[in-house]
Protein backbone atom coordinates (compact mmCIF):
# COMPACT_ATOMS: atom_id res chain seq x y z
CA UNK A 1 0.00 0.00 0.00
CA UNK A 2 1.54 3.47 -1.08
CA UNK A 3 1.05 6.43 1.19
CA UNK A 4 0.03 9.87 0.29
CA UNK A 5 2.90 11.64 -1.30
CA UNK A 6 4.66 14.62 0.24
CA UNK A 7 6.81 15.87 -3.40
CA UNK A 8 3.42 16.32 -5.38
CA UNK A 9 2.27 19.44 -6.94
CA UNK A 10 2.84 22.59 -5.31
CA UNK A 11 3.43 21.25 -1.96
CA UNK A 12 6.19 21.33 0.74
CA UNK A 13 8.64 24.37 0.61
CA UNK A 14 6.22 27.51 1.07
CA UNK A 15 3.28 25.55 -0.46
CA UNK A 16 1.84 28.14 -2.36
CA UNK A 17 -1.03 26.34 -4.36
CA UNK A 18 -2.50 25.74 -0.78
CA UNK A 19 -2.21 29.30 0.08
CA UNK A 20 -3.68 29.88 -3.11
CA UNK A 21 -6.63 27.90 -2.69
CA UNK A 22 -7.36 29.16 0.71
CA UNK A 23 -7.33 32.88 -0.88
CA UNK A 24 -9.50 31.98 -3.74
CA UNK A 25 -7.15 32.56 -6.15
CA UNK A 26 -3.84 34.01 -7.42
CA UNK A 27 -1.47 33.98 -10.00
CA UNK A 28 0.72 30.51 -10.16
CA UNK A 29 3.27 29.21 -12.37
CA UNK A 30 4.22 25.87 -13.08
CA UNK A 31 8.14 26.11 -13.78
CA UNK A 32 11.09 23.35 -15.12
CA UNK A 33 14.14 23.94 -13.01
CA UNK A 34 16.65 26.08 -14.32
CA UNK A 35 14.54 26.78 -17.56
CA UNK A 36 12.50 30.12 -16.61
CA UNK A 37 8.95 31.85 -16.19
CA UNK A 38 7.24 28.61 -16.93
CA UNK A 39 4.00 28.76 -17.53
CA UNK A 40 0.44 29.81 -16.00
CA UNK A 41 -1.37 28.06 -13.62
CA UNK A 42 -5.20 28.27 -13.41
CA UNK A 43 -6.02 28.84 -9.83
CA UNK A 44 -9.30 30.86 -10.35
CA UNK A 45 -10.40 28.48 -12.84
CA UNK A 46 -9.59 25.70 -10.72
CA UNK A 47 -11.95 27.42 -8.13
CA UNK A 48 -14.81 28.10 -10.54
CA UNK A 49 -17.35 26.38 -11.79
CA UNK A 50 -17.35 24.17 -14.96
CA UNK A 51 -16.18 25.98 -18.19
CA UNK A 52 -17.26 25.16 -21.74
CA UNK A 53 -14.29 22.87 -21.80
CA UNK A 54 -15.27 20.92 -18.85
CA UNK A 55 -18.56 21.00 -20.06
CA UNK A 56 -17.46 19.03 -23.11
CA UNK A 57 -15.96 16.60 -20.75
CA UNK A 58 -18.85 16.28 -19.13
CA UNK A 59 -20.85 15.35 -22.05
CA UNK A 60 -18.98 11.96 -22.46
CA UNK A 61 -19.49 10.87 -19.13
CA UNK A 62 -20.88 7.37 -19.17
CA UNK A 63 -21.96 6.16 -15.55
CA UNK A 64 -19.74 6.83 -12.68
CA UNK A 65 -16.94 9.09 -12.33
CA UNK A 66 -13.49 9.30 -10.76
CA UNK A 67 -11.75 12.07 -11.33
CA UNK A 68 -8.18 12.07 -10.50
CA UNK A 69 -6.22 14.61 -9.12
CA UNK A 70 -9.74 16.70 -8.55
CA UNK A 71 -8.27 19.41 -6.79
CA UNK A 72 -11.41 21.85 -5.10
CA UNK A 73 -13.50 19.64 -6.79
CA UNK A 74 -15.19 21.54 -10.06
CA UNK A 75 -15.34 18.37 -11.81
CA UNK A 76 -16.45 16.44 -9.18
CA UNK A 77 -19.74 18.74 -8.45
CA UNK A 78 -20.48 19.44 -12.27
CA UNK A 79 -20.38 15.24 -12.67
CA UNK A 80 -22.75 14.93 -9.70
CA UNK A 81 -25.21 17.81 -11.02
CA UNK A 82 -25.39 16.10 -14.63
CA UNK A 83 -26.50 12.77 -12.68
CA UNK A 84 -23.24 11.17 -12.36
CA UNK A 85 -22.27 8.97 -9.35
CA UNK A 86 -18.87 10.73 -8.27
CA UNK A 87 -15.17 10.76 -6.37
CA UNK A 88 -12.51 12.48 -6.57
CA UNK A 89 -9.42 11.97 -5.62
CA UNK A 90 -5.90 14.25 -4.46
CA UNK A 91 -2.99 14.77 -2.54
CA UNK A 92 -3.65 18.11 -1.44
CA UNK A 93 -5.08 18.24 1.90
CA UNK A 94 -6.17 21.50 1.34
CA UNK A 95 -7.86 20.94 -1.94
CA UNK A 96 -9.50 17.92 -0.69
CA UNK A 97 -10.70 20.05 2.55
CA UNK A 98 -11.96 22.68 0.34
CA UNK A 99 -13.83 20.28 -1.42
CA UNK A 100 -15.45 18.65 1.60
CA UNK A 101 -16.37 21.99 3.09
CA UNK A 102 -18.98 21.91 -0.40
CA UNK A 103 -20.23 18.94 0.73
CA UNK A 104 -18.17 17.43 -2.49
CA UNK A 105 -17.13 13.68 -1.84
CA UNK A 106 -13.20 13.61 -2.50
CA UNK A 107 -10.74 11.54 -0.80
CA UNK A 108 -7.19 12.50 0.65
CA UNK A 109 -5.61 9.61 -1.19
CA UNK A 110 -3.19 9.20 -4.54
CA UNK A 111 -4.01 7.36 -7.73
CA UNK A 112 -1.30 4.75 -6.24
CA UNK A 113 -3.22 4.00 -3.09
CA UNK A 114 -5.82 1.20 -2.89
CA UNK A 115 -9.19 3.25 -4.02
CA UNK A 116 -12.86 2.15 -3.36
CA UNK A 117 -14.26 0.24 -6.51
CA UNK A 118 -11.28 -0.76 -8.21
CA UNK A 119 -12.06 -2.11 -11.82
CA UNK A 120 -15.78 -0.57 -11.69
CA UNK A 121 -15.77 3.15 -12.54
CA UNK A 122 -17.04 3.60 -15.84
CA UNK A 123 -15.21 6.48 -16.46
CA UNK A 124 -11.60 7.90 -15.00
CA UNK A 125 -10.72 11.84 -15.69
CA UNK A 126 -6.99 12.94 -15.68
CA UNK A 127 -8.14 16.97 -16.50
CA UNK A 128 -5.55 20.05 -15.72
CA UNK A 129 -2.34 18.60 -16.98
CA UNK A 130 -2.72 15.99 -14.08
CA UNK A 131 -1.59 13.06 -17.15
CA UNK A 132 1.76 14.78 -15.49
CA UNK A 133 1.33 13.19 -11.79
CA UNK A 134 4.09 11.32 -10.66
CA UNK A 135 6.13 12.15 -13.96
CA UNK A 136 5.29 8.62 -15.61
CA UNK A 137 2.46 8.79 -17.66
CA UNK A 138 2.73 4.89 -19.11
CA UNK A 139 2.87 4.08 -15.27
CA UNK A 140 -0.13 6.64 -14.46
CA UNK A 141 -1.99 5.35 -17.15
CA UNK A 142 -1.43 1.64 -16.56
CA UNK A 143 -2.80 2.09 -12.98
CA UNK A 144 -5.68 4.00 -13.95
CA UNK A 145 -6.72 1.46 -16.84
CA UNK A 146 -6.44 -1.38 -13.60
CA UNK A 147 -9.65 1.66 -11.89
CA UNK A 148 -11.78 1.48 -14.64
CA UNK A 149 -14.05 -0.97 -15.88
CA UNK A 150 -13.75 -3.25 -19.01
CA UNK A 151 -16.06 -1.20 -20.61
CA UNK A 152 -14.78 1.97 -19.22
CA UNK A 153 -13.29 5.25 -20.68
CA UNK A 154 -10.65 7.40 -19.73
CA UNK A 155 -10.04 10.91 -20.42
CA UNK A 156 -6.93 13.11 -20.15
CA UNK A 157 -6.64 16.33 -20.91
CA UNK A 158 -3.21 16.89 -22.77
CA UNK A 159 -0.70 19.33 -23.74
CA UNK A 160 -2.40 21.33 -26.99
CA UNK A 161 0.75 20.72 -29.25
CA UNK A 162 -0.14 17.01 -30.34
CA UNK A 163 3.56 16.20 -30.02
CA UNK A 164 4.54 17.68 -26.88
CA UNK A 165 6.60 14.86 -24.80
CA UNK A 166 8.49 16.11 -22.07
CA UNK A 167 9.65 15.53 -18.27
CA UNK A 168 10.97 17.17 -15.77
CA UNK A 169 11.87 18.73 -12.36
CA UNK A 170 8.83 21.53 -11.36
CA UNK A 171 8.57 23.77 -8.98
CA UNK A 172 5.25 26.05 -8.13
CA UNK A 173 5.84 29.18 -7.77
CA UNK A 174 3.81 32.57 -6.81
CA UNK A 175 3.77 35.70 -7.88
CA UNK A 176 5.27 36.98 -4.10
CA UNK A 177 7.85 34.15 -4.85
CA UNK A 178 6.85 31.36 -2.66
CA UNK A 179 7.80 27.94 -4.30
CA UNK A 180 7.04 24.58 -3.34
CA UNK A 181 9.07 21.68 -3.18
CA UNK A 182 10.29 20.06 -6.47
CA UNK A 183 8.54 17.01 -7.93
CA UNK A 184 8.10 14.83 -10.97
CA UNK A 185 5.93 15.98 -13.60
CA UNK A 186 5.10 15.65 -17.56
CA UNK A 187 4.14 17.21 -20.42
CA UNK A 188 2.37 14.99 -23.16
CA UNK A 189 0.48 15.49 -26.19
CA UNK A 190 -1.76 13.42 -28.29
CA UNK A 191 0.35 11.93 -30.61
CA UNK A 192 3.03 11.50 -27.92
CA UNK A 193 0.42 9.87 -25.58
CA UNK A 194 -0.37 7.67 -28.52
CA UNK A 195 3.21 6.19 -28.41
CA UNK A 196 2.79 5.44 -24.48
CA UNK A 197 0.04 3.22 -24.58
CA UNK A 198 1.67 -0.10 -25.18
CA UNK A 199 1.70 -1.90 -21.97
CA UNK A 200 -1.19 0.09 -20.70
CA UNK A 201 -3.58 -2.42 -22.40
CA UNK A 202 -5.64 1.19 -23.82
CA UNK A 203 -5.68 2.40 -27.15
CA UNK A 204 -6.95 5.60 -28.12
CA UNK A 205 -10.70 6.29 -29.38
CA UNK A 206 -11.69 10.33 -29.97
CA UNK A 207 -9.79 13.70 -29.89
CA UNK A 208 -11.14 16.86 -29.18
CA UNK A 209 -10.66 20.52 -28.39
CA UNK A 210 -12.10 23.47 -26.54
CA UNK A 211 -10.85 26.99 -25.82
CA UNK A 212 -7.38 25.98 -26.68
CA UNK A 213 -7.84 22.70 -24.42
CA UNK A 214 -7.23 19.67 -25.57
CA UNK A 215 -8.80 15.74 -24.88
CA UNK A 216 -8.47 12.60 -25.87
CA UNK A 217 -11.10 9.38 -25.10
CA UNK A 218 -8.87 6.25 -24.06
CA UNK A 219 -10.59 3.00 -23.81
CA UNK A 220 -9.26 -0.66 -22.62
CA UNK A 221 -7.85 -2.61 -25.97
CA UNK A 222 -10.05 -5.33 -27.38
Amino acid sequence: MSTVQTSHFGAGGDAPYDVALRNGGGTLRLVELGAGAGRRVEIGRFLAAADAADESVIAQLDGSVLDVGCGPGRLVHAAIVAGHLSLGVDVSRTAVEHARERGLPVLHRSVFDPLPQEGAWRTLLLLDGNIGIGGDPTLLLARCAQLVAPEGRIIVEVDPVRTTDRGYAATVVDEDGRSSSVFPWYDLGAEALRTRLDGTGLDLAGEWAVSARAFVLLVHRR
